[in-house]
């Protein structure tokens, strides 16, 4: 059985910064396009940032480009996000998703939320706060 799992969430002044890592069990995410999504209250679920499995390109939502990045550490099996120079608005539950790279050709395509279903698996969910 499959499970994404994220971490290190938490709260954190303006202009602070925040890695948020995201696990898996059952499959090596290697061969997996990963994406961070953030869903704030009152808004729909958004993709952040992107990274493809196939060359390993990424991508970045206007928000947050320059100030998040996303990386693998092949050996921990583990993605990571992170995030600088956070802002309030930057205040989300923040996803990971991951999904065979063999469904996903570019990058941005991960970060569209419908490309997530089916045959993806999303983590749990973890709470980012930046206070002002």
């Amino acid at each position: 059985q499959v499970q994404v799992v994220e971490s290190g969430g938490g709260l954190v002044q303006a202009g602070g910064s925040l890695r948020l890592s995201c696990a898996a069990s059952g499959v090596s995410l290697e061969d997996y396009a990963i994406g961070w999504f953030r869903q704030a209250p009152g808004k729909e679920r958004e993709g952040v940032s992107c990274v493809s499995s196939r060359d390993g390109s990424t991508y970045y939502a206007d928000s947050v480009k320059g100030r998040f990045t996303v990386s693998r550490d092949n050996a921990k099996n583990t993605v990571y996000l992170q995030m600088n120079n956070l802002t309030p608005e930057d205040t989300a539950v923040y996803y990971c998703a991951a999904k065979a790279g063999i469904f996903i050709d570019a990058a941005q395509d991960m970060c569209l939320r419908d490309a997530i279903e089916p045959m993806g698996y999303w983590g749990q969910g973890n709470q980012v706060t930046v206070s002002s």
